[in-house]
């Protein structure tokens, strides 16, 4: 009997992208997995929004204290760097899996020139920080009135031939 299977071209690649992580996960020397936990560095998943008035990003940073996020502007670019300290409470024999990411984060976006770098406001609230970018006032769209029918009165011009008397 003949069996029928879906064939995923991408099944190969995801297993291989598994073995990878697993590889650069694992501690690697003397300072063990408490040390190599601390050094890596992550990027928090971010979402991008924009409507008429402000472009908005909303960053998942749970487990941060908002004295270690630092957000700047500076050359049209958006900067926000934070890390996330490994706890040392537990020793590190005690823990059976670590997949939480731990260490020091950067993500830079580069502002589109309708964002007014004066009116920026970063709200930090239940793990996520939320970066509200305000829009210049030129780049905020505007309603144009469209006129029906011919309501402008026109003016009588001079046939092209005309000799003007001088």
């Amino acid at each position: 009997m003949t069996m029928i299977t879906r064939w995923d071209p991408f099944r190969e690649f995801v297993t291989l992208q598994d073995r990878m992580n697993r590889l650069f996960r694992d501690p690697r020397g003397p300072e063990g997995q408490d040390e190599s936990l601390t050094t890596t560095a992550f990027a928090p998943p971010v979402d991008v929004y924009e409507d008429e008035h402000s472009v908005t990003l909303k960053i998942e940073v749970p487990g941060i204290d908002e004295k270690d996020i630092d957000v700047r502007i500076e050359n049209n670019t958006l900067t926000v760097h934070g890390e996330r300290k490994f706890e040392k409470e537990e020793k590190e024999e005690n823990y059976r899996r670590v997949e939480r990411q731990y260490g020091s984060f950067t993500r830079t976006f580069t502002l589109p020139n309708t964002v007014d770098q004066e009116s920026v406001q970063a709200d930090y609230d239940k793990g996520v920080l939320k970066v509200k970018l305000a829009k210049k006032a030129e780049a905020k769209p505007k309603q144009i009135r469209v006129n029906v029918g011919s309501q402008k009165t026109l003016e009588s011009k001079e046939p092209k031939n005309a000799k003007v008397a001088a």
